[in-house]
């Protein structure tokens, strides 16, 4: 008995050995990216995700087809920050995830003692290659931040928008490309910072079509004071698309790689809302932004995909408490504007009924007891109006909700392409910038 353990250990320890040695001969066979896109679904914890499969479904009985989510799915991460509690925030979870190092809620790349810590980004400048930042919210926001800045408070967008232009990499500026948001945090004032990178080379767009018109690095396209319209609120529903789709094109000229950082902002937005049809329409155009990543990787096969989300928002839940046949997608996808945009078109009207205005914005009418709802709150409170619109469409498809804050639950993690395999299983947020340090041959 006993040396048939010993067989049996003998045997298991190697296989392990050969397994070992498989993986990393593995590793060594396939060559590091030369170029990295590193996606982040803000706020996109796991039930996002099912949400955004069910919702092409429509109705429960049809087929349920796998999404670009399912496809790329390799694993998890947990997001806890370094003190105070397990629910992090987008600052310092970017900077974990850019840095290798956990911090303090709030902090932009900085450890928890407020010293500077070097980001992926940054050394992918140092190796000489592009770098660039995409994302639906101002381009100075706590997520792509993460990754190029030094703040001890996310709210520093000033400050943070001055280190864009003013940091220097090997005598490098540290970006190449932003598209995104931000216009207020980048003057085009005599002598303000759009004037500066304007000096510095930096072709510029400030609307959609011009970022579509951009033709050379370094390049810059700001299409909005702050954070860009919800997706569902405009006729570009994709702009995340369109803004991946420039920044592949711009970047992929760059004979020695690329770095690029793509947030889908506002899903956080949505959630913080509680408005399951706003979060709809963010994972929408985020799928549309990873299916045009996956689509250059295809053509690129040496770089390297990662997406993932920085925490979750809102505990989003596919059920609710009382509910009759489950939760309805068709009913949220039924409702065309967001919460905030119905409040407003409620408020910009007061005489009108109600029922006439929400007819204009949705398939399906409102009962009695939701109009009683409505007509009580119009002249009161817009964010109790707001809520209150947010919650009904909740209501009727079955939406449930935790939290109008972040949660600590585990995120999924994708990844496709060079060398992906080595973000398989379960991670921690910190875990992403020692591979990509290694891929970069950092020191």
């Amino acid at each position: 008995m006993r040396s048939h353990c010993c067989i049996g250990v003998s045997a298991a320890l190697l296989l392990l050995s050969f397994a070992s040695s498989a993986q990393a001969d593995s590793r060594t066979e396939h060559a590091a990216p030369n170029n990295i896109i590193f996606m982040i679904g803000d706020g996109m914890g796991p039930a996002y995700v099912t949400a955004h499969r069910y919702a092409q479904a429509g109705t429960p009985g049809q087929p349920v087809e796998t999404t670009i989510f399912d496809e790329l799915l390799v694993g998890s991460a947990r997001t806890y920050p370094a003190t105070g509690s397990f629910i992090t925030d987008s600052a310092a979870s970017a900077t974990a995830m850019a840095t290798g190092v956990k911090t303090r809620k709030g902090v932009i790349g900085m450890d928890a003692q407020h010293q500077p810590v070097r980001s992926i980004l940054e050394q992918a400048k140092l190796a000489g290659k592009a770098t660039g930042i995409v994302a639906t919210s101002a381009v100075t926001h706590a997520t792509p931040a993460g990754f190029v800045a030094n703040a001890k408070r996310r709210s520093y967008q000033d400050l943070i928008a001055e280190q864009y232009v003013h940091k220097r990499i090997a005598e490098r500026s540290m970006l190449d490309l932003m598209l995104g948001g931000g216009q207020q945090f980048f003057p085009r004032t005599e002598g303000g910072l759009a004037d500066q990178l304007r000096d510095n080379g930096f072709e510029q767009a400030w609307d959609l079509d011009g970022i579509r018109s951009l033709s050379r690095l370094p390049a810059m396209g700001l299409i909005a004071s702050d954070g860009l319209p919800f997706a569902i609120n405009t006729d570009q529903p994709h702009r995340l698309r369109v803004m991946t789709d420039k920044a592949l094109e711009l970047l992929s000229t760059e004979q020695n790689g690329f770095f690029l950082m793509i947030e889908g902002s506002q899903i956080d937005w949505c959630g913080h809302s509680n408005d399951i049809r706003c979060a709809l329409g963010e994972m929408e155009d985020f799928a549309q932004a990873l299916k045009a990543a996956k689509a250059f990787v295809d053509a690129n096969p040496d770089t390297l995909l990662i997406a993932t989300a920085d925490h979750d928002t809102g505990g989003l839940t596919l059920a609710r408490q009382g509910t009759r046949g489950g939760w309805q997608p068709a009913i949220a996808l039924g409702t065309h504007r967001t919460s905030h945009y119905i409040t407003e078109a409620l408020q910009a009207e007061p005489q009108r009924k109600a029922q006439a205005i929400w007819a204009e914005h949705a398939d399906w009418a409102l009962n009695s007891a939701e109009i009683a709802r409505i007509d009580e709150l119009r002249d009161q409170e817009t964010n109790e109006l707001r809520k209150a619109i947010a919650d009904i469409v909740s209501a009727r498809s079955g939406t449930g909700w935790t939290t109008g804050g972040h949660s600590a639950v585990d995120v999924p993690v994708m990844a496709y392409g060079a060398q992906a395999e080595r973000f398989a299983g379960h991670l921690n947020n910190t875990d992403f910038a020692p591979i990509i340090f290694e891929m970069l041959n950092a020191d």
